[in-house]
């Protein structure tokens, strides 16, 4: 069941919102500060879980086990690198210069969520054809946030996302996509980042998803399991990136959650 929000409820996943914007933007800078002296996943995952335990929030990560899953999952961020696209367990191995980062985090602030991700890449050299991916990844993330509006269709929303995706010439992660979210991480409905406008359930002032498109710079779609069961990367070894916001639709037209 798809289910709408409260002015002041979406005041509330706002709230949460603004503390996984910190998180991430402490991940980020605990990378770049710390890339000579070997940084490594697991201390930005350390980087996030302080921001948490300082601003009074709960990981929705921690301990989370969906049926596809082979275990809880044991980290409060999924940090996927180079081809991996999403869904990664931080370790320990070092970030080196050239590295194409994705950190994914979601969590509760008195019971209700946010959920975002981001993709840098690290070093002061980076790929242009990476920084690009990111571009157009980040351009379809705000083309789909842009037709979150009140009488729209939730296809618009996935084919506004699949047309920037694909004009770059990227593959999207199959099977892959965002979702509503609220008391809960994740949440009917399911957000495909291709298809059809005017299909699909009516968007109304209250609705929340949590968008996030999935791009491979190989430009196909398929992917593969990591042997941990919980890490995503893509079929032909192809860089990939991750971008994603969590929006409510307003009166007053589309509202980004997940900032600071």
């Amino acid at each position: 069941m798809v289910e709408l929000r409260t002015p002041g409820e979406i005041d509330a996943m706002a709230a949460a919102g603004s503390v996984v914007a910190a998180c991430l933007q402490a991940c980020r800078e605990t990378a770049e500060t710390s890339l000579d002296a070997g940084v490594t996943a697991l201390a930005l995952d350390a980087a996030a879980a302080q921001v948490i335990a300082d601003r009074g929030a709960e990981s929705c990560y921690i301990g989370y086990h969906p049926g596809w899953a082979p275990s809880p999952y044991p980290a409060v961020t999924c940090i996927s690198v180079n081809d991996v696209v999403v869904h990664a367990i931080p370790d320990g191995r070092r970030l080196e210069p050239g590295d194409l980062v994705s950190v994914d985090i979601a969590v509760t602030v008195d019971g209700w969520a946010a959920d975002a991700a981001i993709s840098f890449v690290l070093g002061a050299d980076p790929d242009p054809r990476l920084l690009a991916m990111i571009d157009t990844a980040s351009r379809a993330l705000d083309a789909g946030i842009d037709a979150m509006r009140r009488g729209n269709q939730l296809g618009d929303v996935s084919a506004a996302i699949g047309q920037v995706a694909r004009a770059g010439g990227y593959g999207l992660l199959k099977g892959h996509g965002g979702h509503g979210i609220g008391r809960e991480m994740h949440a009917a409905p399911h957000v495909a980042n291709e298809g059809r406008r005017h299909r699909g359930l009516e968007l109304r002032s209250g609705l929340v998803l949590a968008l996030e498109p999935m791009l491979h710079l190989g430009g196909k779609d398929d992917y593969r399991h990591l042997p941990d069961g919980w890490g995503v990367a893509t079929a032909d070894g192809s860089m990939a990136c991750h971008v994603e916001h969590t929006v409510a639709v307003t009166d007053a037209g589309p509202r980004v959650l997940t900032v600071a």
